[in-house]
């Protein structure tokens, strides 16, 4: 929570000098605009990503962890099957051979 009031803080700050760029006589919208850009928007974007690193860390393990016991937990509870895995009644590849002929040898 700290962080958030260091960083809306900042923010201010941020609109404040850019304010102070505006309305300058030697000002101009556009400097204002980069001005907040720069010196508020971009700076503290990359301080919230690079402190809040550890917390998507922490929920992608548990989310991993969570998976992993859902998988577990699915191939405990049905028995694997004594079929093929193909069971689409198709010939195999190997029985087309008839149709085509090896290299070298004519169909005959």
């Amino acid at each position: 929570m700290f962080l958030h009031l260091i960083a809306i803080a900042w923010l201010y700050v941020a609109v404040l000098m850019s304010v102070a760029e505006a309305t300058n006589s030697n000002g101009t919208i556009l400097g204002a605009l980069i001005t907040f850009v720069l010196y508020g928007l971009l700076p503290v974007a990359l301080l919230m990503y690079l402190l809040a690193t550890p917390m998507r860390r922490r929920l992608r393990r548990e989310r991993e962890a969570a998976e992993q016991v859902q998988t577990s937990a699915a191939s405990q509870a049905s028995p694997p099957s004594a079929s093929p895995p193909d069971r689409g009644g198709e010939p195999a590849a190997g029985a087309e051979a008839d149709r085509v002929p090896p290299v070298g040898k004519e169909p005959g």
